[in-house]
């Protein structure tokens, strides 16, 4: 039976008092790939807010290793020491070059010498196949390579949970085939959850073991599975135009 390591409990939120999501419940299994879809305003990027504590739900709980997140901030902060994530820009800082990047959270949490982190974040440089930038401006790297030392930078503390926000955008199709090799490749090398959401289509049929997939009208999920089992089986309307359409639209 596969371990829970988030369980989100009758959870209702959304901005300014309107209700993007309404009585969620669903859970995350540790060292599964599990990608959230939907149609644009269906609350995927506020779902990932409130996984990460950046949001206080209206009501219900977040509980990541059977700790609700919210109970305390000493809880909600030894959470985010346990994950990672991967913003969509990559967020890289220009005054800095890639490896001191992806030194940061090292020299925020951690009391290593510079050398120790040095050694670190190469490490993390090396899975991603980033070792040769290390010393690059990453203001002059391509969005491809932006994207790897952003991860790198994510699995620097060696988390247990990473997270992205829609990791293609920007990307052409080869690079965004290229990162997603990375992706899994982390996923099955180290057995790190990746909670991602995303809606290419390729993506999420080549990287995704469960997709759960979320409707605006609904505030809520509609549909949990296997890409492939939902996209060929689903007699919900809204999953098959979703799984039915073109990647890219």
């Amino acid at each position: 039976m596969m371990e829970k390591i988030i369980q989100v409990d009758s959870l209702t939120g959304g901005y300014d008092g309107s209700i993007v999501l309404e009585n969620i419940n669903m859970d995350v299994y540790k060292g599964e790939v599990l990608v959230i879809v939907g149609r644009s305003g269906c609350g995927k990027s506020t779902t990932i807010n409130y996984l990460l504590g950046l949001q206080k739900p209206y009501s219900g709980r977040i509980l990541f290793d059977g700790v609700d997140i919210w109970s305390s901030p000493q809880a909600l902060n030894a959470a985010r020491r346990r994950w990672g994530v991967l913003f969509q820009s990559g967020a890289l800082l220009g005054n800095y070059n890639v490896i001191e990047n992806v030194m940061l959270p090292l020299m925020e949490f951690t009391s290593l010498s510079r050398g120790e982190m040095m050694d670190v974040a190469l490490s993390k440089l090396e899975i991603v196949g980033m070792e040769h930038a290390a010393y690059e401006n990453p203001l002059e790297i391509s969005g491809g390579m932006q994207k790897r030392a952003g991860l790198a930078r994510a699995m620097v503390l060696d988390p247990e949970v990473l997270f992205f926000d829609e990791p293609s955008a920007g990307l052409d199709p080869v690079t965004s085939g290229e990162l997603d090799e990375t992706i899994l490749s982390v996923n099955r090398s180290m057995g790190t959850t990746l909670i991602i959401v995303t809606h290419e289509l390729a993506s999420i049929f080549a990287i995704s073991d469960r997709v759960i997939m979320l409707d605006p009208e609904e505030h809520g999920i509609i549909a949990t599975g296997a890409a492939r089992d939902l996209a060929d089986n689903s007699k919900d309307p809204r999953v098959r135009s979703f799984f039915g359409r073109k990647n890219g639209e």
